[in-house]
């Protein structure tokens, strides 16, 4: 079996394990607002996916995302994509290209270094999981980073897997430091509204940063896939030639987007309740056993990092006791070979009840795969 096959079949089982307590993607698995409920069912019963959605969005949608991001629509446009990697895989063979570079974090997310890399770019990957520098990138790394062939600046700002989530003061630098050698700011804004606080690069650098907005992670629409790029009217313009969209996104989708938005200023206080909740109770449990450690608490996002190599023991084989009992967290290795063997990460915005058995099977999961030879592939 190839080794997509059986990446595939290894998702195929996950989505088919009845009950699976889903603590490893940063999905939002509490129960979705009626509104939004409504409106998938009313958009079903209309039948309306019978036709094509507009290429670039339903105007409404657009309109509603600009609004959301408090930026100014005299200025800004968006353009809805298949989720927000399909709006990141739209930037990247936009603008990258063989002879220029996409300067990123490690950790971070590896998708949109795929693209870029296919397209033709260097990758460059800045190390910031070390606690000197409170695990961000600074200003100094990304000056030393860049040249006049960078073409693109990577942020997942708040930071996936980390939690980190950058200052005012941070995003301007960054966006000064773009704007000396002409690249473009990507801000990968998927967790924002998780942050106590986050600050758009749009803002500081609105004539080459580019919003890419999810709607998989506070609303939780992960499995219809729709997201958006956000940014100045030319950009979009020139992004739209390159969007694999052509024939528009999902309507049910787009459907649930629009509902969502409408109702998000009233819903979202809940789930971040929630999700703060769940965050507390990992480090409880985490603080309680020793050689265990949650470097970054608060997470701004919505999930935390546990690091378990001062146990001695391998993330893998922690994630793979825990999908043997039906709670699925993630590995560190997949966001980073380099630092992968330090922490697992396991999301928040799910029932609390998710959160509580891994909190109690902690200690006898740690002890069970201390002693597991054989670990699973897992991705």
């Amino acid at each position: 079996m190839s080794s997509f096959a059986q990446r595939n079949a290894h998702f195929d089982r996950l989505f088919a394990t009845s009950g699976l307590f889903w603590l490893g993607q940063n999905t939002n698995h509490l129960p979705v607002h009626p509104a939004v409920r409504k409106a998938l069912i009313d958009a079903i019963e209309a039948e309306e996916f019978h036709a094509y959605a507009p290429p670039g969005g339903f105007t409404a949608l657009l309109d509603g995302i600009i609004a959301d991001l408090g930026l100014p629509h005299e200025t800004n446009a968006a353009l809805v994509t298949d989720g927000a990697v399909a709006g990141l895989a739209t930037v990247c063979r936009a603008y990258c290209a063989p002879g220029t570079n996409f300067v990123t974090t490690d950790p971070g997310w590896k998708w949109p270094m795929q693209f870029a890399r296919q397209s033709g770019a260097e990758i460059r990957e800045i190390p910031i999981y070390d606690p000197a520098i409170d695990y961000r990138l600074t200003p100094q790394q990304l000056e030393q980073a860049v040249d006049r062939q960078t073409r693109i600046v990577y942020l997942v700002d708040p930071n996936n897997p980390l939690g980190i989530c950058y200052t005012a003061a941070e995003i301007q630098a960054f966006c000064d430091i773009a704007g000396n050698v002409g690249a473009y700011v990507l801000h990968d804004c998927t967790y924002r509204d998780f942050a106590d606080a986050h600050v758009l690069a749009a803002r500081c650098y609105p004539q080459r940063a580019i919003t890419i907005y999810s709607f998989s992670k506070w609303l939780g629409l992960a499995g219809l896939r729709v997201g958006a790029v956000v940014a100045d009217r030319q950009i979009i313009e020139e992004l739209a030639a390159y969007a694999t969209a052509t024939l528009g996104s999902s309507v049910l989708a787009q459907r649930a987007a629009q509902a969502g938005l409408a109702v998000k200023a009233q819903w979202m206080p809940a789930v971040q309740g929630i999700q703060r909740r769940n965050q507390a109770a990992i480090k409880a449990a985490v603080d309680g056993i020793p050689g265990l450690r949650m470097p970054i608490y608060p997470s701004q996002g919505n999930f935390v990092i546990v690091e378990c190599a001062e146990l001695g023991l391998r993330p893998e084989a922690l994630a793979a006791v825990f999908a043997q009992r039906g709670i699925m967290i993630r590995q560190g290795s997949y966001h980073t070979p380099r630092f992968g063997s330090r922490f697992v990460k396991v999301s928040t915005t799910v029932p609390s009840e998710w959160i509580d058995a891994f909190c109690r099977q902690l200690p006898e999961a740690i002890e069970v795969a201390r002693g597991l030879n054989e670990v699973p592939e897992l991705y």
